[in-house]
């Protein structure tokens, strides 16, 4: 039996993960026909489930469509946010059920279970059961066989860990790496999907190319996702891509370029690891001066701007593709401009970080890696020089064990002038 859960509220997906594994559900699950009961997510309920219990990414938001149109899910269980408003229209071409659960959001036609948090499980084993009913009508299906391995788990007491171990648990590889220019900066890619651009192409582009220039990305949402299908959410996966610098630490230390954070709700995680960073000592005084960015390509919610507000309150400068929503007619100023300009200029001035909105994608590399580069030299850290640490992987010191004593020495020298 598939499910598909759906939206932002973690209780209520923890709650259903729990209720899945109830051997009461199983045996329902049998006695309808099925082997049990098989969850997966969409959107940044997937990467709850994804980040705390191991369950497997359906996709992202402009993916929750597709899902039902495979023919093989049950139910989809949603919340609140990201909930395409056609979804109970397109179910009805099919069998699926559209279960809503949050007492603020009902959509007409839909199955509505209210979640209940002191009758939680009780209310997911209903929800759960209300989808084994349902399995006896499903018809042709159609499952896509592409997919990508992962590894997600990135919170930021994982990664202080991931740098220390147990017993030495510290940021302060990261800060040395960052110091000595093997990583030029970190970037958080985060955000959702736009229906007005292709389905992930803002976040890919961006982050590839990033990464190239050794930035190390951290990732949230929608945009982590886009990553993972690509493979860049794994550790060997993908480093002839990553810059000299960047893909040393990924080797040394065993991540991926890309770590992933979890959901849009855990973009703070972001933030404690730039206050850790901060308190370890080395990139400055206050989190506006470490050489970091958060990046929005593809932001298409109001979700989007109240987290770039408070990423800005605490000193981050943050770039949202796309156009402003406060912006005023391109052929005059008007009150609209300077809003929008204040976003800019006055917030930076008030808090060290900044709002700005950047259409083109290159564009936003630009003036990510300038902010970066601008960053450094006002810790007066080394210019950044992808070529200081030579290429990553470099295997020819081991090519030249099987020469002859002469003429490996005379190629040891070459390799050393090069």
């Amino acid at each position: 039996v598939n499910v598909v859960v759906h939206g932002h509220e973690p209780t209520l997906s923890e709650l259903i993960v729990a209720a899945s594994q109830d051997p009461e559900i199983i045996e329902y699950a049998k006695a309808a026909g099925a082997e049990g009961v098989n969850l997966s997510g969409i959107c940044c309920t997937a990467n709850e489930i994804l980040m705390r219990q191991g369950i497997p990414a359906a996709g992202n938001f402009l993916q929750q469509e597709l899902a039902i149109m495979t023919g093989s899910v049950e139910a989809m269980v949603v919340d609140v946010q990201c909930i395409m408003q056609a979804l109970v229209g397109l179910a009805e071409n099919f069998h699926t059920k559209i279960i809503t659960t949050s007492p603020t959001v009902k959509l007409k036609g839909a199955t509505h279970i209210e979640f209940n948090e002191h009758k939680a499980l009780t209310i997911a084993k209903e929800i759960l059961k209300t989808a084994i009913d349902n399995f006896k009508n499903r018809g042709k299906t159609h499952i896509p066989s592409h997919k990508e391995d992962l590894v997600p788990g990135f919170s930021h007491e994982y990664i202080n860990y991931m740098l220390g171990g147990s017993y030495r648990s510290s940021f302060r590889p990261l800060n040395d790496a960052i110091m000595s220019g093997r990583i030029r900066g970190v970037a958080a890619i985060v955000g959702c999907n736009n229906p007005r651009s292709s389905h992930d192409y803002l976040h890919v582009k961006v982050t590839k190319e990033l990464l190239k220039q050794d930035v190390l990305i951290v990732q949230t949402g929608c945009g982590a996702i886009a990553s993972a299908k690509q493979g860049l959410l794994l550790g060997e996966a993908g480093l002839d891509q990553v810059g000299p610098g960047l893909r040393d630490i990924c080797e040394t230390v065993g991540i991926p370029p890309v770590l992933h954070m979890g959901s849009c709700v855990d973009n703070t995680r972001i933030l404690t690891v730039l206050t850790q960073m901060v308190e370890e000592g080395g990139l400055g005084d206050d989190i506006d001066q470490i050489p970091a960015i958060g990046l929005a390509p593809e932001w298409m919610s109001e979700k989007a701007l109240v987290i770039a507000a408070y990423c800005v309150a605490s000193g981050a400068y943050v770039i949202f593709g796309g156009t402003s929503p406060v912006s005023g007619m391109p052929d005059k100023v008007s009150e609209s401009d300077l809003v929008a300009n204040y976003l800019i200029d006055g917030w930076e001035e008030l808090y060290g970080g900044k709002l700005e909105f950047v259409p083109d994608p290159d564009e936003i590399i630009k003036k990510t890696l300038e902010h970066i580069d601008k960053k450094r030299a006002a810790l007066g850290l080394p210019e950044f020089d992808p070529e200081r640490f030579g290429r990553s992987g470099d295997t020819r010191m081991l090519e030249l064990e099987t020469l002859p004593l002469e003429t490996r020495r005379e190629a040891i020298y070459g390799l050393a002038a090069d």
